[in-house]
């Protein structure tokens, strides 16, 4: 077999095209293989598929997957044709997506390692620039948002993520079903808005429940644009605990600075006793906890109300979670410190919320995994310069997205 028929073969190249020449550089370490198409070859337009006259034709070159460590450049002089509806256009070549500068074997290769490692680390792993692999990352996230359809979206999550220091956010919208579904700048209004746009009416009317913070943007915007959105709107169970936590925690440092100014250090270093549950507990944290609690202190008291909130979401029916929330609260209004008053106060303003996420029995808790996942993104790529590369890496890790080339989605899945 002759070295072009060889090439013809591996690369899958038939009629009009075929390979003539192939050229080996050794000093530069690169296989050079010049594909051209048949004498005489009438192409189709690629907007209507028609067959069209010939105009001139341009030389390109793609990079292709190694060959023997040795570079493998393809090159072709590409037709362009005169259509008569469309003007003069380029043809798509049978084994490059358009404007791509590597065939789609390789842009495969390069997904297929940009799942497992950075950028930095599959640019220099493959000589390649790390420009050159975040448009290929640029490429399938762009690829894979056309492709994506929104089907019937049942259980929808709301959450924000940290882009950069200084309070700079980003709202991720996501599913049990389909991974992010929407990326949005901040954590304002507008940013949800835009999801909820992207969806009919019957999509809309479809979704059973939206589980949340207590974020006020969120709720209005879900409001707004949700059918019957107040019994579908869940408060995350996490971020009720979290609130609870800050609270004690609260209690716990405005009463050791109090005794503190006794001279008494009991409550030093005593943070996690109060907040970590106790089944977590370590042998030395468990000791001191049992020496902390018979001390009469306010943050025991507060501790108390903690660790029986967090027995309040077993509950089954609305009717009796809403009587023991109402008790809880009434409880913790009554109780004479400060901070757990107010924590009350809001669990009142959102016991509807709360409510629905028992009855519902849904959480954010595949939503705290893929904000796991995104900071790990971030950690690894060493942050991001802007917050469009940022949106690129979550779509392409966290959308499940079908990211590869039209004509090897059979071969590779997303998973």
């Amino acid at each position: 077999m002759r070295d072009h028929e060889l090439y013809a073969a591996i690369l899958g190249i038939k009629q009009p095209w075929q390979v003539t020449s192939v050229r080996l550089d050794a000093k530069a370490e690169e296989v050079h293989v010049t594909i051209e198409p048949v004498a005489g070859t009438r192409f189709s337009c690629p907007q209507c598929g028609k067959s069209c006259p010939g105009y001139d034709s341009r030389r390109r070159g793609w990079r292709h997957l190694d060959t023997c460590q040795f570079k493998t450049i393809l090159e072709a002089d590409v037709p362009r044709i005169r259509c008569q509806d469309h003007g003069v256009l380029q043809i798509d070549v049978p084994w490059a997506e358009p404007n791509s500068g590597f065939t789609a074997l390789m842009e495969a290769l390069v997904i297929d390692w940009l799942l497992e490692a950075s950028i930095l680390a599959v640019a220099r792993r493959m000589r390649l620039t790390w420009d050159q692999i975040d448009g290929v990352m640029q490429r399938a996230v762009q690829r894979g948002l056309t492709r994506r359809k929104l089907e019937a979206v049942r259980h929808v999550s709301v959450d924000e993520t940290s882009f950069q220091k200084r309070h700079e956010y980003v709202t991720i919208v996501s599913s049990s079903e389909g991974g992010v579904l929407h990326v949005a700048d901040g954590r304002g209004k507008e940013g949800l808005d835009d999801f909820w746009k992207k969806l009919d009416a019957e999509q809309l009317a479809a979704i059973e429940s939206v589980t949340m913070d207590m974020w006020r943007a969120y709720i209005r915007s879900t409001r707004d644009h949700v059918p019957q959105a107040d019994s579908k709107i869940a408060f995350d169970r996490f971020h009720v605990a979290r609130a609870i936590n800050q609270a004690v925690n609260e209690v716990r440092k405005r009463e050791h600075r109090e005794l503190s100014a006794r001279g008494d250090t009991s409550l030093a270093r005593t943070k996690y006793v109060w907040l970590k549950n106790p089944e977590h507990h370590s042998e030395a944290q468990e000791e001191l906890f049992e020496h902390l609690k018979d001390l009469h202190l306010k943050v025991a008291r507060a501790w108390a109300m903690k660790e029986t909130a967090r027995g309040l979401w077993s509950y089954v029916t609305r009717g009796w979670a809403r009587r023991a929330w109402r008790k809880w609260i009434s409880w913790a209004t009554r109780c004479r410190l400060e901070p757990m008053r107010r924590l009350a106060q809001m669990i009142k303003d959102h016991l509807w919320g709360i409510l629905n996420a028992i009855v519902l029995r849904v959480t954010n808790a595949r939503a705290e995994s893929l904000n796991a996942k995104i900071q790990w993104i971030k950690d690894t790529a060493c942050g991001f310069r802007n917050r469009e590369r940022f949106r690129n890496a979550i779509y392409f890790h966290c959308g499940k997205l079908d990211l590869y080339p039209a004509g090897l989605r059979v071969a590779h899945t997303n998973s």
